[in-house]
């Protein structure tokens, strides 16, 4: 251990009295002595002959020797018993240091300049010499991260330190590379019960459990690979806080409209129109990357977003051809079956008007007892074209006969519903 560095002046005794204080001085303070001094004095072996040079320094050590024992009381004064707390790891250290900066020099103790050292200055008998090193720690305040140093030991007492900086303050702990456990670089607290929060209910740590890392193994809690895991005080408790954090790309699909297009169709009459390709919507797939935490959405990004099915246009034909002209029905007598119509209603398709109106059956009648036939006559109708009786009670040639008679004269408004069927 170093020792005190003694300075002296020239003296004028001689070297035989200086020798003979030398006894007096206790052995072990004599060795103390010598090694503070710049050489040793060398035994009769190992150097011969004695320089003038080497004289004169024997002769200053033996002085210094004779100062320090006429000054004992000054050496026992000069003896300290401190204890040294380095990071709350507390040892007992007895120095002739005079200054807590030489007591860590002597203790290889290397501060930087956010390290803390109390006392500073002189060294006292009795005292305790405080050393905190500074280390950096992730803290969230209101919500917002960003890292900070402290001397604090535990995290209830970085806790205390920080508390100015919001209402929220949260120590955030790290995951290490080994296994994925909670780092925080400081204990949980230094005498009081903390607790875990997790998955909705408030566990206490079981006591011993001094780390993060300790307290969740001890509770049995496994972290996901991206739970979050802070610690905060809770009223008058720190507690480690737990949030589960799921990250998953969720996919929904919309519905893409479908176009309509007409286009002409010379088959068909003017004011008609028939759907050749039906419309098919087509499909939009979104997937999102959503995030919660605790089963509350924190954040929606867009992962992609395109058309997988697209959709099919429908087409509708729309009639150009002319109708044709409707002509007066030609005059019959008796029940006769009449002409067939002239102009143009030969040529329609009274086979589908028939399939439309009555299911293709001559003798069909409507619920009602008002329609009959093929084509649904009403029997004033029927009457008013030159039929006799009833329009089903008459055969299917004169039906169709009297039916193109009635469009002749009025066309295919005379049936609403299925009239469009004649040129289909």
């Amino acid at each position: 251990m170093p020792g005190t560095v003694v300075v002296w002046n020239h003296v004028t005794s001689s070297f035989r009295g200086a020798r003979a204080r030398l006894a007096a001085v206790p052995a072990s303070l004599r060795t103390r002595i010598v090694r503070n001094t710049s050489d040793a004095p060398a035994t009769e072996d190992s150097r011969p002959r004695r320089s003038r040079r080497g004289r004169v320094r024997l002769i200053a050590a033996a002085t210094a020797v004779v100062v320090l024992a006429s000054g004992g009381v000054a050496v026992a004064d000069a003896h300290k018993t401190v204890t040294l707390d380095v990071d709350g790891v507390q040892t007992t250290v007895s120095t002739f240091s005079g200054s807590v900066e030489g007591l860590l020099a002597e203790q290889d103790l290397e501060l930087g300049a956010r390290d803390t050292v109390s006392p500073a200055g002189a060294l006292q008998d009795g005292v305790d010499v405080v050393v905190r090193y500074a280390h950096q720690v992730t803290i969230e305040a209101d919500g917002a991260q960003e890292t900070v140093w402290t001397t604090a030991l535990t995290a209830d007492e970085a806790l205390e330190m920080l508390a100015t900086r919001g209402d929220d303050v949260r120590l955030v702990a790290s995951r290490s590379a080994a296994g994925g456990r909670p780092d925080l670089a400081l204990d949980l607290t230094l005498d009081g019960p903390a607790a875990v929060q997790v998955d909705g209910q408030t566990l206490t740590v079981p006591d011993g459990s001094t780390t993060v890392a300790d307290a969740l193994d001890a509770l049995g809690i496994e972290l996901g690979a991206l739970d979050r895991v802070s610690v905060q005080n809770a009223g008058s408790q720190v507690t480690v806080v737990v949030n589960r954090v799921l990250v998953q790309d969720v996919t929904t699909t919309h519905e893409v409209p479908f176009n309509a297009v007409e286009q002409e169709d010379a088959s068909i009459y003017v004011g008609t129109s028939k759907v050749t390709t039906a419309g098919v919507p087509g499909v939009r797939t979104v997937v999102e990357r959503v995030t919660t935490v605790d089963g509350v959405e924190t954040a929606r990004e867009a992962v992609s977003d395109a058309v997988t099915q697209g959709p099919v246009d429908q087409v509708t034909n729309v009639g150009t051809k002319k109708k044709p002209v409707a002509q007066s029905a030609p005059a019959t007598s008796g029940t006769s079956t009449p002409a067939v119509g002239g102009g143009d209603a030969a040529g329609l398709n009274w086979a589908a008007l028939a399939a439309c109106e009555s299911g293709g059956r001559a003798n069909a009648v409507s619920a009602s007892g008002k329609y009959h036939g093929l084509y649904q006559f009403s029997v004033s109708t029927w009457a008013a074209v030159g039929g006799a009786g009833l329009p089903s009670e008459a055969s299917a040639e004169e039906q169709t006969a009297r039916a193109q008679a009635l469009y002749n004269r009025s066309g295919a408004g005379q049936w609403p519903h299925c009239g469009p069927k004649l040129f289909s």
